[in-house]
């Protein structure tokens, strides 16, 4: 099946989930479906450096929360720009810097995309727990400078007070309802752009690299090239995920926005689905988002963290390779004479 075949299933997919909801309309199934669709965002994401090419990283957090600050810094600035200027130069810089959404998760994604980069540069060099280490490291530094960075809140937060409903195409949509539909946008997009680059010559880089990087580049592959591609998209994708969530929580704090939850599911979704495709992340996401939304109804969001930490011991005794290895190895199992 091509990109484009799979890209309009996967839209079809999307608009029947879209409409399902809509009926439905209970604004609970928005909020935990918002937040499963975040971390199919987010695993996908990090597979794509994690799993694709085999560099494992601590730091999701980092450019989750850097999504998610880049929102809080021009929503204030979109506030401060009425109190410092006015009439038709204040107007000019109200559609120079248009304060949507849409517009919130491009920003985000720049600057989390633009980190990326900028730490492939810094720690590409370095390999195996070296490597992980360092990008835990840009994690904690950053939230240090959230934490005195005054403009965005600091360590008292921000509060995001956001509007109850939303003109969309000439119909009024609950908010949250328009959260969930961009960030359902969002996890179809993340999927269609990880199954392309797995298909795709730049994915068969990632491969090698994950194989025998030594190997890859006495073959001629440019790995410090590649890499850096790889940062970059996994950066920009975790932006992306992070732009809607000061609109959606409401109060952001740095507690909040570098949670160690976002770094240890990011990790454990895809190797709970499997690591190698793109299907992985997505079936972990799907699996462990659910088991935590219900605990945090039925028990407490307290509990969220130790599921995560049974089910990735139970996935790694039982299926080592992840879901989607194991029913790989029934198949070819099955296949035998």
């Amino acid at each position: 099946m091509n990109t484009t075949k799979f890209a309009l299933i996967t839209l079809a997919v999307g608009a029947a989930v879209m409409a399902f909801a809509h009926w439905y309309n209970v604004d609970y199934l928005f909020f935990a479906s918002y937040t499963i669709l975040q971390f199919i965002v987010l695993a996908t994401a990090w597979n794509i450096l994690g799993g694709y090419c085999g560099y494992v990283n601590f730091g999701s957090a980092a450019f989750f929360a850097m999504g998610a600050y880049s929102s809080v810094a021009l929503h204030k600035f979109d506030t401060l720009i009425d109190h410092w200027f006015s009439g038709s130069f204040a107007a000019l810089l109200h559609g120079v810097f248009p304060l949507s959404i849409p517009a919130l998760i491009v920003f985000g994604a720049i600057v989390s995309g633009i980190a990326g980069l900028g730490t492939g540069y810094l720690t590409l060099r370095l390999r195996g727990s070296f490597f992980a280490i360092a990008t835990l490291a840009l994690a904690v530094v950053l939230q240090t400078l959230v934490v005195n960075w005054e403009y965005v809140g600091g360590s008292r937060g921000a509060y995001i007070i956001r509007p109850e409903s939303i003109e969309f195409a000439g119909i009024t949509v609950n908010y949250i309802e328009y959260l969930f539909g961009l960030m359902l946008l969002l996890a179809m997009i993340s999927l269609v752009a990880a199954r392309a680059i797995e298909r795709s010559q730049l994915g068969f880089g990632f491969a090698t690299i994950r194989d025998d990087e030594l190997a890859a580049e006495a073959c001629g592959v440019p790995t410090l090239r590649v890499k850096l591609i790889a940062t970059t998209i996994s950066g920009a994708f975790m932006g992306m995920a992070g732009a809607p969530f000061p609109y959606y929580i409401g109060y952001l704090q740095p507690s909040s926005a570098f949670g160690l939850e976002y770094a240890v599911n990011s990790i454990a979704m895809p190797m709970i689905g499997g690591t190698t495709s793109w299907v992985g992340p997505l079936v972990g996401a799907i699996l462990l988002g659910s088991a935590q939304q219900y605990a945090t109804v039925s028990i407490s969001s307290e509990v969220n963290l130790l599921i995560v930490g049974l089910m990735l011991v139970a996935f790694v005794i039982i299926a080592p390779n992840g879901l989607v290895g194991l029913v790989q190895g029934w198949r070819r199992a099955w296949r035998k004479p």
